[in-house]
């Protein structure tokens, strides 16, 4: 009966190691994905941009110019 009960004590203690162990890597993703979220929200503002001065520089270019790169591809 005893042995019964420091197996049973020892498996509690494996689990509380495990959960202790999954929490600690939860919490590191966690953080990584908040890092990674906020790094991709930062290459898309830095897209957007560098696709807002392509555009504006397209733009500028003469008419003619354009149609003969559009033709070229």
């Amino acid at each position: 009966m005893i042995s019964d009960f420091e197996l049973l004590a020892e498996k509690v203690a494996k689990l509380a190691e495990l959960t202790y162990a999954l929490r600690t890597e939860n919490a590191g993703l966690r953080n990584e994905v908040a890092l990674l979220t906020s790094q991709n929200h930062d290459m898309q503002q830095r897209m957007q941009q560098a696709h807002n001065r392509v555009s504006a520089l397209l733009a500028q270019l003469p008419a003619e110019a354009v149609n003969d790169d559009e033709e070229a591809a």
